[in-house]
């Protein structure tokens, strides 16, 4: 992709076992507000290595990131490593809480099953991630199942590490200044709106915005008015950095 001298950059960091196709309306739709980049999060099985492989892949200087649900734990330990290279932060259907035990003994689970049958893991995922009038939509969930097999068990394997030894992050939340949305679906069956909730009321000046009929990957199920949404948060963004200038 052409860099535009002119435009900021926009960090987009996917979801477990996803890349940059949950992100697509998305880097269609804001194409003209910034230059985007999909962070790499593979290769890692800890938050702190995730995140430090972001900001070494991302252009020098500042930048606004926005991170779904996995995403968004590594886009808070970006925040806790480097608050001053971002000039805004978006988290979409996520968490700054750490890992309950309960979760963490599913991921076990999930992680021993995935060695011998991790098709029926994504199988048993796909309508988790959806809104329930959803799960047979074919256009998202293909895409869906499509990411998770290209990412392969390995993956799964290293990122459910990741999640699992993340810290809790909400006393990181009063120290973030920067423009901040935090958006979620209604029918998010993983992370439930109260959480979302949580998080908005610990940071100064975040815009809580819940889209309805929307599941958790809220990029594919409900993609225009999650792209208006960040089009409002880049947008307001930068003019408020133009005004500071």
């Amino acid at each position: 992709m052409t860099r535009s001298t002119d435009l900021p950059t926009l960090v987009l960091l996917p979801a477990l076992i996803s890349d940059a196709r949950m992100w697509v309306p998305q880097i269609n739709g804001l194409a003209d507000l910034a230059h985007i980049v999909v962070g790499d999060l593979t290769g890692a099985d800890n938050m702190a290595d995730l995140a430090s492989a972001v900001l070494a892949s991302a252009p020098p200087g500042p930048f606004a990131l926005a991170g779904l649900s996995m995403g968004g734990y590594v886009a808070l330990e970006v925040m806790r490593q480097a608050p001053r290279r971002i000039t805004a932060l978006a988290l979409l259907d996520t968490s700054a809480r750490a890992d309950t035990p309960e979760a963490t003994t599913n991921r076990r689970k999930a992680m021993a099953r995935a060695e011998a049958d991790f098709g029926g893991v994504i199988t048993d995922l796909l309508p988790k991630l959806v809104a329930p009038d959803q799960v047979n939509d074919k256009s998202i969930t293909d895409i869906l199942a499509a990411m998770a097999r290209d990412a392969g068990k390995e993956t799964f394997r290293q990122q459910q590490t990741a999640i699992i030894g993340r810290p809790d992050s909400r006393p990181l939340l009063a120290g973030i200044r920067c423009p901040t949305l935090v958006l979620c679906g209604r029918e998010d069956l993983i992370i439930p709106l109260e959480v979302h909730e949580e998080m908005a009321a610990g940071i100064a000046g975040a815009r809580l915005r819940v889209i309805e009929q929307c599941g958790h990957v809220a990029t594919l199920c409900q993609p225009a008015e999650v792209t208006s949404t960040l089009r409002q948060w880049l947008s307001g963004a930068l003019t408020e950095r133009g005004a500071t200038a």
